[in-house]
């Protein structure tokens, strides 16, 4: 014989389906905001989380990649110099524009690091190799954008503000939380493409010797340099994706509507509790007066919604 609370609620078939309908809805409003929070927040901080880097050096009190200040590569030297850094290169992330074949510009980002060096410049490769952003002018994108930036075929020519720059390379799943594609490309013309003096650097990416403590570098490092701020991997990645989750409100709009399906769940299973009690207030007077405990009747009570809200998540 089945449960009480399980013949309850199958007694009337409607209001369940009503029910199971309604939780349902609240369950996929909730996975798919959850989904696009988790989806955003490891997009704003992709490039940090796989540039191979322990530390990072970065101008003083920037807020997110693109808006940063340039300051001059010679503090790559002393870098270079400080006991416990066994690689150092330069790096930019920066605004440009990128004329498409039929005249149109596309606001781009270009990303540019020493292709010999041993952080990863590009990853994903599923069209070239990284060795041929060596080649003068050669820049990868990702094949997400290739519509978007006019691109058809490897090797096509365009223009990033006025300098040529030939596609050699697609990459796969590389996207940007703004609407402005990656356009991976050698430090050197990354410099170019972006007006950045041959003297100047935005950041500076830091490997630590085998061995060797990451967070007593990262203080010698800030004994040694001025006017910059210094984060391991992880710290400088947490700080962009707060910046873009909760200080321009993405995050916390989609927080939001995750809470609003939270909030649809709680409801409707109130309501089942509510409606499904009241209809059967003379049924549980009758258990009453036959001796059953109010322990027993809080639990029919609560096994009711309980197999309502298993039966909508599965």
């Amino acid at each position: 014989m089945p449960p009480l609370a399980h013949r309850n609620l199958f007694r009337d078939k409607v209001r369940l389906a009503v029910t199971l309908t309604g939780i349902v809805f609240a369950v996929v409003l909730i996975v798919v905001q959850m989904g696009l929070f988790i989806g955003f927040t490891k997009t704003t901080s992709g490039l940090i989380d796989h540039s191979g880097a322990d530390l990072w050096v970065v101008p003083k009190h920037m807020a997110y990649l693109e808006a940063t200040a340039p300051f001059s590569e010679r503090k790559l030297y002393r870098v270079l110099s400080t006991p416990g850094v066994a690689a150092a290169e330069k790096y930019v992330v920066r605004l440009s524009d990128w004329q498409r074949p039929d005249g149109g510009d596309v606001g781009i980002q270009v990303v540019g690091v020493n292709p010999d060096s041993p952080f990863r410049p590009v990853w994903n490769v599923v069209a070239g190799r990284v060795d041929d952003l060596k080649m003068p002018d050669a820049v990868f994108i990702d094949e997400l954008y290739a519509e978007k930036l006019g691109v058809t075929h490897r090797g096509q020519l365009f223009e990033i503000r006025g300098h040529r720059a030939r596609v050699v390379g697609l990459t796969r799943g590389i996207r940007a939380f703004t609407t402005t594609p990656y356009v991976f490309t050698s430090f050197k013309n990354a410099q170019i493409y972006t007006g950045l003096r041959p003297d100047q650097t935005l950041f500076i990416l830091v490997k630590a010797a085998s061995g060797r403590d990451v967070q007593a570098v990262k203080r010698d490092l800030a004994r040694r340099l001025d006017d910059v701020d210094i984060f391991t991997t992880s710290e400088f990645s947490n700080k962009i994706r707060f910046y873009w989750m909760f200080s321009t409100g993405a995050g916390i709009a989609v927080l939001l509507a995750a809470f609003l399906g939270l909030v649809v769940g709680v409801v409707v299973v109130a309501q089942t509790i509510y409606a499904t009690t009241v209809d059967h207030l003379r049924e549980f007077g009758t258990l009453k007066a036959m001796g059953a405990s109010n322990r027993y009747v809080y639990r029919v009570s609560i096994q009711q919604p309980a197999i309502t809200a298993v039966l909508g998540y599965e």
